[in-house]
Order: structure tokens, then C-alpha cells, then sequence
């Protein structure tokens, strides 16, 4: 083979590799995005589908009337613009927050300090009469363990670990005191605790109490306690009595109700695809929220920017090759259970789902996504960042998805979230403060905008394998 000729192989060959390993693009993607965003800046439901979930459903918490309410609303309105909808039922927990809770500090001189708190999801309720105990202040369920049940037996443990402000990304914040609210009660009972405060999950001092799952876990059940959390402004207020006086007392009444599971539904509308009709593409939210609020960026939000790519897609005439699923998961705040009954589903259908995309971090301004694949399929997915530059969108991060997409994983397919800006997200998650006036309808659209523009990407192209 003369060098010439060699040269040209060479160079054919490293052409292929190149068109084999990284989807090739040109302005017809530009200019898809650029109609994609316009239609959602310019025409979306989105807004007006949160304004009626948030201010005439409500708070949407598992196994409610306001559920089935949502869901009812959600599949009328998927099926005006999907090729078909589907009720796929699931056994959901219900839990209700019932009359609401009372709290104060009593100081020596018998004088009181009424504080804001909510019984934590799941808990079980005081006494009728309420109950008042002495108090002990712990930082972690490590230093509970430390002090044993001759320091903790009779008392009410105090959850008081903060988010950690020096962290970005909030999340993480999160992620490293959370274990209190969900495992506190399990471990103090094991101590002879008659209740636990914990500390709202939020990053700001304000007198919101923000509720979420606690679990009893292994605990047997006349050792079950009753789990409220307290606003940090009042956490703060109690922390700083306590230093004055370890003898003070707290007075704390709720009356929640733990039920049997009921049935509810997730809520699936597709497009069908043309060319591979039988590889799935997903993008969803949970319909379920907490009660406190009306469950606008938790996740209202997410709800309606998943229904939003579906109509988008559909609005401006693009057939899909493969089949385009939006899922309402049901259960995702006190269970999972909607996420894992679909997968379950999904598994004895043996149906292939190459990429599952979730809104679940709030309506705030997107930043980009996080992702659950390969090395391999994260450098084609960075391949196209050129392509979300004129929207500021930046964030393309190896490494975590959502809760609900998780048990989707699988080797051969691709789990997203997408990443709102999250500085303000925990100021309103899971508190009386998440509803409607708290979303930014510009924002909300972007954000709709945002997914759509990268499920076109993963229609067209497929993935690496």
C-alpha cells in the first residue's frame, strides 16, 4: 500500500470512529432548540397547569383526596395532547397531619415560649393531653449514642445539626443532616426518649417548620415515639434557653393519624415513536407533595415541566423515533412506592428504556443536569454543551439523577436530573411556604425548555453503547 493510499485509509477510518463515537450535529438542532425554547417562553400551559395543582388541589400528600384529585386532572389534561394515557395503580401509605400542633418552652419560672413545629411524616401522635418532658440537645445520632439511656430515658432529645452553609451545592447541605429527621426517632427510642424536635431541614432562620419522612425502622412498636420538627429560628431560641437552663421543660401536642396503605395511581401519557417504537424515553416528577403547602417547587414543578416536553414536542410537530413517556410518580415523599411500581412494571414488560430524565429540585432557573451513565456516554452527552450555551445552561455533572428515576438503572440506561439553581430551594421545601406565589413563571419555563431540548437530543441520537 503506497503512503498516499495509506494516508487515506487512515483517514476514513478515523473519520468513522469519530461519527461512531459522537453524534454529528449541525444547525438543525440550533434551530430545534431555539423553537423550543421560544414556544415555551411564548406558549406553554406549564404556569397555568401549576396554578390550578397548587391553588385549587392543594397539597398532595399520598393517599389524600387531593391526590386523587391530581391525578385526575393531570390525565385529562396529558390526553388532550398524548397519543395515549395510562392509570398504572399502586399501594400507597397514607398518613394524616390531622389538627395542628402546639408547642412551647416552659422555663423555670413556669413562664412559656410558644414555637413553631410540625409532626414529621409518619409519626405517630402524643397523647390527647399532649406531653411535657425535660430536654437534651444533640448534634448527631453519633453523640446520641455517646450519652446512653441513663442521660436520655424520659426526656425529649433535640435534634439541633444545622445545613452546612459553606456548601455550594445545597444538596449536599442536605444530604448531611438529614439522617436526624429520618432516623432520629428510631434512635432515640432506643434510649427511652418520649419524643424528638429536630431542626427543619432550611439554610435561612425563619419560623417555618419543615416537615418530610421519618421511619421507625426496626423499632418495635410500643417504643415508637412521637418526631416533630421546629424552625430554626426557634431551634436557635431553644438551643440558647437550654445553655441558660438544662432544667427547662417542652410542651409539644400532635395529633397525626397513621393509616393503612390505599390505592393510587401513577399517571403515564406517551407519543409513540416512529422509528423505534418500542425503545422508552421518560421525563417526569412526583404528583404527591406534602400537605404544609401546596407542594408548588415539591414538585408541582417538575409535574408540569415533564407534561410540558411531551406538549411541546407536540405542538411543534416532531414525531419522535423512539417512544416519549411523561410519569407522575406517585409516592416519592413518604415512600417511593409509584417509582419502584413502575421499574416493576417496566422489568416484567421487559421494555428498554435508554435515558429517564426527572424535575424534582425545584421551578428555579436551570443550570443544567446531573447524570447516572457511563464515562463513555458522558462524553457524548458534554458534546453537546455548545448547543445549551446561548441559554446559560452550563451544569453537566457525572453523578446522581433523581429519586424516582433510580430504579430505572440499569447498564444500558441513562438517569438525569436536571439542576435548578438551588441557593433558595430548601427556604421552601417541605414548609408552609412552598405554593404558588413562590414560582417564577420565567423561570418555570425555562426549565420546561431545558428538558425538552435535551429528550430531543436523546430521541435523535440513542445512546452510546
Amino acid at each position: 500500500m503506497n503512503k498516499i493510499l495509506y494516508c487515506c485509509v487512515i483517514s476514513l477510518l478515523g473519520s468513522a470512529f469519530a461519527k461512531a463515537q459522537s453524534p454529528q450535529y449541525s444547525k438543525i438542532d440550533s434551530t430545534m432548540l431555539r423553537s423550543i425554547y421560544n414556544y415555551n417562553l411564548t406558549e406553554s400551559d406549564s404556569y397555568e397547569w401549576l396554578d390550578y395543582l397548587s391553588n385549587n388541589i392543594g397539597g398532595r400528600l399520598s393517599g389524600s383526596i387531593q391526590a386523587e384529585r391530581a391525578v385526575d386532572y393531570t390525565e385529562n389534561e396529558i390526553k388532550k395532547f398524548a397519543d395515549r394515557t395510562e392509570l398504572q395503580s399502586v399501594m400507597v401509605p397514607k398518613w394524616s397531619r390531622g389538627t395542628p400542633e402546639f408547642a412551647y418552652i416552659q422555663l423555670n419560672d413556669l413562664s412559656t415560649i410558644n414555637v413553631n413545629i410540625c409532626a414529621l411524616g409518619g409519626s405517630i401522635p402524643t397523647r390527647q393531653e399532649g406531653l411535657k418532658a425535660p430536654v437534651i440537645e444533640v448534634k448527631s445520632l453519633e453523640e446520641l449514642s455517646s450519652l446512653g439511656r441513663e442521660q436520655i430515658e424520659g426526656k425529649i432529645v433535640f435534634y439541633n445539626r444545622p445545613m452546612d452553609p459553606k456548601k455550594i451545592q445545597t444538596f449536599e447541605a442536605y444530604g448531611g443532616c438529614v439522617d436526624q429527621r429520618y432516623s432520629g426517632a428510631e434512635e432515640a427510642g432506643k434510649y427511652g426518649a418520649v419524643a424528638v424536635i429536630v431542626r427543619s431541614m432550611n439554610l435561612r432562620l425563619d419560623d417555618y417548620p419543615h416537615t418530610g419522612f421519618m421511619s421507625y425502622g426496626d423499632l418495635p412498636v410500643e417504643n415508637f415515639i412521637p418526631a416533630a420538627a421546629i424552625s430554626t429560628n426557634d431551634a436557635e431560641k431553644l438551643s440558647a434557653y437550654l445553655a441558660l437552663d438544662k432544667e427547662l421543660k417542652f410542651y409539644l401536642k400532635q395529633d397525626c393519624t397513621v393509616w393503612g396503605d390505599v390505592e393510587s395511581f401513577n399517571v403515564i401519557g406517551e407519543i409513540k415513536g416512529t422509528r423505534y417504537p418500542d425503545e422508552y424515553i421518560i421525563v417526569g416528577g412526583h404528583l404527591d407533595s406534602w400537605d404544609l403547602g401546596d407542594g408548588s417547587h415539591d414538585d408541582g414543578a417538575g409535574v408540569v415541566q415533564s407534561m410540558q416536553v411531551l406538549k411541546t414536542l407536540k405542538e411543534l410537530n416532531y414525531k419522535p423515533q423512539r417512544t416519549i413517556m411523561v410519569v407522575l410518580f406517585m409516592n416519592e415523599e413518604n415512600g417511593l412506592k409509584g417509582a419502584r411500581e413502575y421499574a416493576k412494571q417496566a422489568e416484567l414488560k421487559n421494555e428498554k428504556h435508554i435515558f429517564a430524565l426527572e424535575s424534582d429540585a425545584g421551578g428555579f432557573s436551570p443550570r443544567g443536569f446531573s447524570f447516572d451513565t457511563t464515562t463513555k456516554q458522558m462524553k457524548v452527552i458534554e458534546s453537546w454543551k455548545p448547543l445549551f450555551k446561548p441559554y446559560l445552561i452550563h451544569f453537566f455533572e457525572l453523578g446522581g439523577s433523581g429519586a424516582d428515576v433510580g430504579p430505572l438503572k440499569g447498564a444500558n440506561t441513562v438517569l438525569a436530573g436536571l439542576r435548578p439553581d438551588s441557593q433558595r430551594y430548601f427556604d421552601f421545601h417541605h414548609a408552609a411556604n412552598d405554593t404558588f406565589d413562590a414560582v417564577n413563571k420565567r423561570e418555570l419555563e425555562l426549565g420546561a425548555a431545558t428538558m425538552t431540548s435535551l429528550v430531543y437530543l436523546f430521541d435523535k441520537y440513542g445512546i452510546e453503547n
